[in-house]
């Protein structure tokens, strides 16, 4: 993963340092606590939950903050609730990283994701290129439903607010993107080609490394797409979009529990009638 500060990649963002050892899997909590994993035997399903919840946390967070910020307070508040989640979608990342490290197997598995979410995978996550589609979608349909203040010059600053600028830097950002996927998606096509070798026991330690570092790609993919599109937003943008997308997030994780769990209720219903 890239250690590139990120408020090198977006000045209005600010980070603050850490002395966080990546050997000790000791990673940041917002309420300034510190969880421990063990570096030999990670529980990534157990980190999940709780960068889950935390998830949760810092999106009502950011929900509450003044939109539009009226005042410097206002937008140093909504910058903040902003730094706070990006660095948390970091950290997942990096702890990420070093669970597959000890079992990328386990992190394809994704056991703590419902059958709809795995369905919807892309190399063990979400795929970058969703990033451009939702942002289209919240942009037309705020645009639709203040066309009228819009048409007469008054602007609202939200993402039905996009400049003709930003527009142009999306899709040079959308075409980017789609290159970097399909890049790393051939790596996985090819990795997947030489499954055979796995079976024959011939350098299987090699070819598990090969797989975590196309994981690893996958993961810098998504969250320098992530940086890239909040790069070009206002911070007004970037929370509402931010928002939208833990949204999406929670939408599609309880249906999917929903549905799983319905469909095992019925499996248990079938087992009992016979």
């Amino acid at each position: 993963m890239s250690s590139k500060p990120i408020n090198m990649v977006f000045p209005w963002l600010y980070f603050p340092p850490t002395n966080l050892e990546p050997k000790t899997g000791h990673i940041y909590n917002p309420k300034m606590q510190v969880i421990t994993i063990k570096s030999q035997h990670m529980d990534f399903h157990r980190f999940h939950e709780t960068w889950y919840h935390q998830l949760h946390h810092q999106i009502r967070h950011l929900t509450e903050a003044p939109r539009p910020p009226t005042t410097d307070d206002h937008r140093d508040q909504l910058t903040l609730h902003i730094n706070k989640l990006m660095f948390h979608f970091s950290e997942y990342y990096r702890v990420k990283s070093l669970a597959a490290n000890q079992d990328v197997l386990s992190i394809f598995c994704a056991r703590w994701a419902s059958t709809l979410e795995r369905s919807l995978f892309w190399i063990a996550g979400w795929r970058p290129t969703t990033a451009f589609h939702l942002i289209y979608t919240e942009s037309s349909v705020l645009f639709e439903s203040r066309m009228v203040d819009i048409l007469h010059g008054i602007h609202t600053g939200d993402l039905g607010d996009l400049s003709p600028a930003q527009f142009t830097r999306v899709s040079e950002i959308q075409c980017e993107t789609v290159q970097q996927e399909n890049a790393v998606t051939n790596q996985l096509s090819e990795w997947q080609d030489e499954a055979c070798d796995i079976l024959g026991g011939t350098c299987v330690d090699k070819k598990i490394e090969r797989l975590v570092k196309i994981m690893e790609k996958a993961d810098e993919l998504r969250l320098k797409t992530l940086k890239a599109v909040v790069e070009l937003l206002t911070p007004q943008q970037a929370a509402e979009f931010l928002i939208a997308a833990a949204q999406l997030h929670f939408g599609i994780h309880r249906w999917g529990l929903n549905h799983d769990r319905d469909r095992e209720r019925e499996r248990d219903r079938g087992r009992s009638e016979k």
